[in-house]
């Protein structure tokens, strides 16, 4: 089973992915809670260059509070992660988790049809970038 929703852009400039990411997941209902710059802090701590790679803790309140009634260590796993990466000199990769893939530990068929929806949310929020 596939654990991301992915896109790639050819011919994209990696900040305009990144703003057009961020719109995407806002108009799904998503906030990003958290952001790493994954090139910055391994050059920072490792003096090691990377490509861009950055981090975006996403996650939708509503299901979130829902998730969290069902399976209230369900917390660990959260916010949502999303991913954008460069991949080559003229593309940039954005991907999301599958939340029904990550949920797949934890024994709770309600969780799991929550994780669905969101799943649903994420994936429309990567095609709409």
């Amino acid at each position: 089973m596939a654990y991301t929703i992915d896109r790639t852009f050819e011919g994209e400039d990696f900040a305009t992915v990144v703003e057009k990411t961020r719109a995407a997941l806002s108009a799904q209902g998503f906030g990003v809670l958290t952001e790493i710059d994954v090139k910055a802090t391994l050059k920072k701590k490792l003096d090691k260059d990377v490509d861009d790679y950055l981090i975006l803790g996403a996650c939708n309140p509503t299901m979130a509070h829902q998730a969290i009634g069902l399976e209230p260590k369900v917390g660990a796993m959260l916010p949502c992660n999303v991913i954008v990466r460069r991949t080559g000199p003229d593309s940039v990769m954005v991907s999301a988790i599958d939340p029904v893939a990550s949920m797949e530990a934890i024994p709770n068929p309600a969780l799991k049809s929550v994780a669905g929806q969101v799943r649903d949310m994420l994936k429309t929020a990567v095609e709409g970038i």
